[in-house]
């Protein structure tokens, strides 16, 4: 079967016009019609009847033209795809590649984008700092090809590659009543003011979730995106707040409180995702194989413990 005769007979049933078919083929119409006449002779049956209705024609398939339309899209969906993986094996040492990165939790990537950058200098990397939920949208609406999600998400729609898994913890000024504290109740905070997320990010969901199970709405005096200012505000009195142990591990012991939280613990799962049903290019690829050994089950421990270090806030 000639993929040009597949093709026109799909357009001429899509575009339901002859036509506007050859239009959209950039070729004339009798040459869609012999496309058409060609697969029903290879074929052996009819495809689609005319019929006059009103000032013009319909189009009205088959029993067998329902059946070659149908599987002819898919047909040529393969053959796009194939095509396309076979220009991407040409060009996987160039192009660029969109990742959406959340603003809590990008520093856990660091280590990943060193090593892809020395491996592919030429990759142009666009990433895209945003909340979880705007990254799950972006990768739905095909804007980015990989993006870093707060876990759980739809499996039906993302494919996952867990890259981290650490618990939330309390930090307050070193001046409160939690000093001395080691593990503290979620529901002891019922009275305490939160410095919380930005608006839309999936982690605030998560917290505003499990205080509810805990018997209690989060009273809610301020919002950041970036870890390190919502400790300033917390440093300054404003709140307390519930971060992921790899940005505790960089706060000044001296000036804040740390305590692990339960009844209940608050996971922190970052993974990398991708859209289910979509083609990932050999560069993403590469990328979530780079994260799978320094960040993944078993990967590189100092590449683990990069979100962990540098200098100490204060």
């Amino acid at each position: 079967m000639e993929l040009r005769a597949l093709r026109g007979f799909v357009e001429v049933v899509r575009q339901q016009s002859f036509t506007a078919a050859a239009e959209a083929l950039f070729v004339t119409q009798p040459t869609v019609s012999k496309m058409v006449k060609a697969l029903e002779d290879e074929l052996g049956t009819p495809l689609m009847l005319r019929e006059e209705r009103g000032m013009g024609r319909r189009l009205q398939l088959t029993d067998a033209g329902r059946v070659v339309f149908e599987r002819g899209q898919d047909v040529l969906a393969a053959y796009a795809r194939l095509q396309h993986e076979v220009a991407d094996l040409e060009t996987v040492a160039r192009g660029e590649l969109s990742i959406g990165i959340p603003p809590l939790g990008g520093d856990l990537f660091i280590p990943v984008i060193g090593a892809f950058h020395q491996h592919y200098p030429d990759i142009e990397m666009k990433l895209f700092e945003t909340g979880s939920r705007a990254i799950e949208q972006a990768l739905l609406a095909g804007d980015i090809e990989l993006g870093a999600v707060l876990l759980p998400v739809d499996p039906t729609i993302l494919d996952v590659l867990p890259v981290c898994h650490y618990a939330l913890r309390l930090i307050a000024p070193r001046e409160s009543r939690w000093e001395g504290r080691a593990s503290i109740g979620l529901g002891e905070l019922r009275d305490e003011p939160f410095v919380f997320y930005g608006e839309g990010f999936a982690l605030s969901e998560l917290v505003i979730a499990a205080c509810r199970r805990a018997g209690f709405t989060p009273k809610i005096a301020g919002r950041s995106s970036q870890w390190d200012f919502i400790a300033s505000m917390v440093d300054n009195g404003v709140g307390i707040a519930l971060l992921p142990e790899p940005f505790c591990a960089r706060l000044d012991p001296k000036r804040f409180v740390i305590a692990d939280v339960r009844d209940p613990e608050i996971p922190w799962d970052l993974a990398m995702a991708w859209r289910r049903d979509s083609y990932l290019s050999h560069a993403a690829r590469r990328w979530l194989a780079l994260a799978r050994d320094l960040l993944g089950p078993g990967g590189d421990g100092e590449a683990k413990a990069a979100i962990a270090g540098g200098a100490r806030q204060t």
